[in-house]
């Protein structure tokens, strides 16, 4: 008994000789790693997204995320996730931080930490070009409509309490919203602006339609598992430092979004 005694009183002593190594802090081991593991969404256009020729990746996040990991001093690894896999991506240490245009929603501020915003969106439809009956927003909610959401994703959450006579359809992953509409099997899908731009870009057959000023907004940040701001705090610096030095505003035109850059710390 007195051998173990013994043996833990020295335990205890080399814990309190050397506090880093019991409480390393998220950012510590991001310096000690030179790694900074970042989640993206790679279908994200303007945000972080893939060329699927080229398998090059773009966008606002890519280039901040990019300049974020420069700024530390370490590499930037960047792990594929969406919306759906954002609570599990982060609370099961897949990744560092999750930078692709999170919307703040009291239920992900409820079990994640957020940076200061730096997006604001509202919502967009997106349907055929000249579909019958469907031009314009007072036109989506009516009975015999189909809305597709992706699942996770802000627009989900703001349909499901927006909706009154149409039908919602939450879209899970490989399936896409695209799908749902040109198969005839919903007339319109829901998105915001950065996404608008791909189906405007990339597309013929899309016609986008813009919410009314009158339907919500969401802030757009990065975010974090709870239970350690080190990180967090760190990268609030550093957003609030591109916003005054005019790099995210750079960034923002760069990736035609300069219209929804929140430039304010």
């Amino acid at each position: 008994m007195k051998v173990v005694f013994w043996g833990m009183l020295a335990a205890l002593g080399l814990l309190l000789c050397f506090p880093s190594v019991a409480q390393t802090s998220r950012l510590e081991r991001v310096l000690a790693a030179k790694e900074l593991r970042a989640c993206i969404w790679t279908e994200y256009y303007s945000i972080s997204y893939r060329n699927p020729k080229t398998r090059e990746l773009s966008g606002i996040d890519i280039a901040i995320t990019q300049e974020l990991a420069r700024e530390l001093g370490v590499k930037i690894k960047y792990v594929e996730s969406n919306f759906a896999q954002l609570y599990e991506s982060l609370e099961q240490d897949r990744c560092d931080i999750a930078t692709h245009a999170i919307g703040i929603t009291p239920e992900r501020q409820a079990r994640l930490q957020f940076s200061q915003p730096y997006l604001k969106s509202g919502l967009f439809a997106i349907t055929l070009k000249n579909k019958e009956g469907l031009q314009n927003w007072e036109s989506l909610d009516q009975p015999g409509r189909v809305i597709a959401v992706a699942a996770g994703t802000v627009m989900e959450g703001v349909m499901i309490k927006s909706l009154k006579k149409a039908k919602l359809l939450k879209v899970q992953a490989p399936g896409t919203r695209e799908q749902e509409v040109l198969s005839g099997r919903a007339d319109a899908f829901m998105t915001d602006y950065p996404y608008s731009l791909r189906m405007k870009d990339l597309t013929d057959w899309a016609a986008v339609i813009p919410a009314p000023s009158s339907m919500p907004t969401t802030e757009y940040a990065y975010a974090f598992a709870k239970g350690d701001d080190s990180l967090s705090i760190r990268v609030n610096s550093f957003l609030t430092l591109i916003k005054k030095d005019g790099r995210l505003l750079r960034f923002a035109k760069q990736n035609k979004l300069e219209p929804i850059v929140v430039l304010k710390p």
